[in-house]
Parts: C-alpha cells; sequence; structure tokens
C-alpha cells in the first residue's frame, strides 16, 4: 500500500544512504522494516503491561508491608 509520511531531509539522505548500500533503489523495505519493529515491540510492551497488571493484589498486605519498610529503610541511605 503507498502512503505519505513526512521526515525530515536529513532522515531521508540517511534511509537513502542506507539502501543504497544495501543496493536498493528506495527506501521503502527499511520504513516497512522499522514499522514492523515498532509493532512488534508495541504487543511486547503490551504483554508485559498485562502480565504486570495481572499481578495486582498477588502479594499479602503483610508481604508488602514489609516490602514496602525495607524500600523506606533502603532509601534513607541513598545519598
Amino acid at each position: 500500500m503507498r502512503t505519505t509520511i513526512e521526515i525530515p531531509a536529513a532522515q531521508r539522505a540517511r534511509l537513502l544512504e542506507i539502501a543504497a548500500r544495501r543496493g536498493e533503489k528506495g527506501f521503502s523495505r527499511l520504513v516497512q522494516e522499522a514499522v514492523e519493529r515498532f509493532l512488534s515491540e508495541e504487543d511486547t510492551r503490551k504483554a508485559r503491561t498485562e502480565a504486570a497488571l495481572a499481578l495486582e493484589g498477588s502479594m499479602s498486605a503483610k508481604a508488602a508491608e514489609a516490602l514496602s519498610a525495607s524500600v523506606t529503610r533502603i532509601r534513607r541511605t541513598w545519598r
């Protein structure tokens, strides 16, 4: 699918340079790779967030208090 994106001239020049080193005429493949990487990283971030949120409430109140007290003690020694 064709679309239009706006990028600074410096980025365009770098993309063309990289594409040329790869023996490609344009930088469409580079943009496709970048979009694919972004989408993959977004999926990973979303999965990690959901996994972390699923842990909510899995620590007992007593354990949470002990952890909080421990963190407070450690922070007192930070400089």
